[in-house]
């Protein structure tokens, strides 16, 4: 239990549905369709539209998602796909010959095909209950009346602004008088109003065909890109099955690739070597493990990880044997310099909600455009603000993840379940760009080895090893910082709190769900 005298939230607790999410109105949105008598997906996907308009610098129609299903039957999970692919003239060679070594990060060429409409309309279609149209409805209806801005998304869209990531027509449909909105500004986009109009009238044909598709296709060659009508027409979500790992009592879920979920597993199988309860949950010491392991496993990652098709040593990233290699490896005193080299005799050959209804059907639901405000590049005339997904190929030749066309990026988006015997007990997720796996397994080894409540283990410090750096939050105290230092780690205090999450625990034995969100974002969990 927290300490009531401390700055803190409370876990919500509830017994016939269930909602946490990054923003109060999606919650409560949720929540109200649960009420009307829809289920677990049509809340989902009606608080997922809403949040492309409640945080247009996290998520948007044009983007993509990936969707964790629990039936209320209790049958096996299902896992949807919903990104996009790239378009199908996307050449590695020509960008190679234009002087790149690196996809660009805010360029038409990163741009890959927004997959989330086609996603949501189909579990609409396939598991809702209320239709598409209702589900719709209050997205529709804020994008036209105006959602006031919230404090963080109100920080991140100053910093957007300040950094100048919106261009060209964006800055007319996501600025103000060429600033950025306020706390409390109305934000209305009055044209994806209509966009969702006739997503709610013609279900995805109402986004991939016509003069949506048509606004979308002129916008980007536009500017240089390759993408055609037939590439939108053709956009299609596929049903997969999960992949899944043991930590300890736990059982954890996560989407195959080319979503980085197997990161998380390979980072859970790594420290179970590790006995984290004799380690302070916030010490210096569990930090520099959880660093060192994340160092190894996103080395891993970036080896292997790549579209469904073409995706190499899945069984090795998940394999016990590989994670027990990679931890002796480690050195709990001092920091790798070379994680690429320390791995290299091991291996030789990417917003979130989640939903809980009566009849406990769960969705775990991660949905974004990548970096902030995407690529920084909108549709002309409906303002459909275009994810950078294609930022995560490369352009290694003969690579995995090498560009190319009809060929779907390596995404960091990942949503998460917890099973325990058999049975769904917790879907959850965290944002935050390539943290997610290192939130993943910290959010699993809070709960599992330190016995935090749901909140608690969200509302934690957190660190996170990135790019040749150790990100610490400042929830964490100067000694420890001075400690990591000690150990070898170069320390960086980041601008923004590292990532989001949120979270809804279902207690079958008492019939009650305890949700939890997290306190780095603007939202809530609600219940009812």
């Amino acid at each position: 239990m927290r300490d009531f005298h401390l700055p803190g939230r409370s876990a919500v607790f509830a017994t016939n549905g269930m909602c946490a999410s990054s923003h109060p109105i999606a919650s409560q949105v949720a929540i109200e369709i649960l009420k009307s008598g829809g289920n677990a997906v049509d809340a989902a996907v009606g608080a997922g539209f809403l949040l492309g308009i409640c945080e247009p610098q996290m998520t948007g129609i044009g983007g993509d998602c990936f969707v964790l299903l629990s039936p209320a039957d209790g049958k096996d999970v299902v896992a949807l796909n919903g990104s996009g692919k790239a378009p199908a003239k996307l050449d590695p060679d020509r960008l190679r010959a234009s002087g790149l070594n690196a996809m660009p990060v805010r360029d038409v060429q990163s741009i890959t095909i927004p997959g989330a409409v086609d996603a949501f309309c189909r579990l609409s279609n396939d598991w809702g209950k209320i239709g598409l149209a209702r589900s719709l409805a209050p997205a529709i209806h804020y994008a036209e009346q105006g959602m006031p801005v919230a404090p963080r998304v109100a920080f991140d869209w100053n910093i957007a602004a300040r950094d100048n990531l919106l261009s060209g027509c964006a800055r007319n449909h996501y600025l103000m008088d060429e600033r950025a909105p306020v706390i409390g500004d109305l934000f209305r986009a009055p044209k994806q109003a209509e966009v969702l109009r006739r997503i709610a009238r013609n279900g995805r044909d109402g986004f991939y065909l016509g003069e949506v598709a048509e606004d979308m296709v002129n916008s980007l060659r536009a500017l240089g890109g390759v993408h055609t009508l037939d590439d939108f027409a053709k956009t299609a979500c596929t049903y997969t099955q999960p992949i899944s790992g043991h930590y300890k009592s736990a059982e954890l879920l996560e989407h195959p690739p080319n979503g980085q979920g197997a990161t998380a597993i390979l980072m859970a199988n790594m420290l179970k070597s590790f006995d984290l309860p004799d380690l302070p949950p916030e010490g210096a010491e569990r930090i520099h493990i959880e660093a060192e392991v994340a160092k190894l496993a996103y080395d891993a990652r970036n080896r292997y990880l790549a579209d469904p098709d073409t995706t190499t040593h899945l069984d090795r990233m998940l394999s016990r044997e590989t994670a027990d290699k990679l931890a002796s490896r480690i050195n709990p005193a001092q920091a790798m310099d070379m994680p690429a080299i320390v791995s290299e005799s091991i291996h030789k050959d990417t917003v979130y909600l989640t939903v809980v209804d009566r009849d406990r059907m769960s969705v775990s639901l991660i949905y974004s455009i990548y970096h902030s405000f995407g690529s920084g590049i909108a549709s002309d005339n409906f303002g459909i603000l275009f994810h950078n997904r294609g930022a995560g190929f490369n352009l290694t030749s003969g690579h995995p993840n090498e560009a190319g066309g009809g060929k779907r990026p390596m995404h960091t988006i990942i949503p998460g379940m917890i099973r325990e015997n058999g049975r769904v007990i917790l879907p959850f997720g965290v944002m935050g760009g390539a943290y997610q796996p290192t939130g993943h397994a910290r959010f699993l080894t809070n709960m599992v080895d330190y016995e935090m409540d749901i909140q608690s283990a969200i509302d934690a410090p957190r660190a996170f090893a990135d790019g040749g750096v150790l990100k610490l939050e400042r929830g964490y105290p100067a000694d420890i910082a001075a400690r990591l230092s000690e150990m070898g780690h170069r320390i960086d205090i980041p601008e923004a709190p590292i990532g989001g999450a949120q979270g809804i625990y279902i207690d079958d034995k008492r019939g009650v769900l305890t949700g939890a969100s997290d306190h780095r974002k603007d939202g809530c969990a609600l219940g009812y």
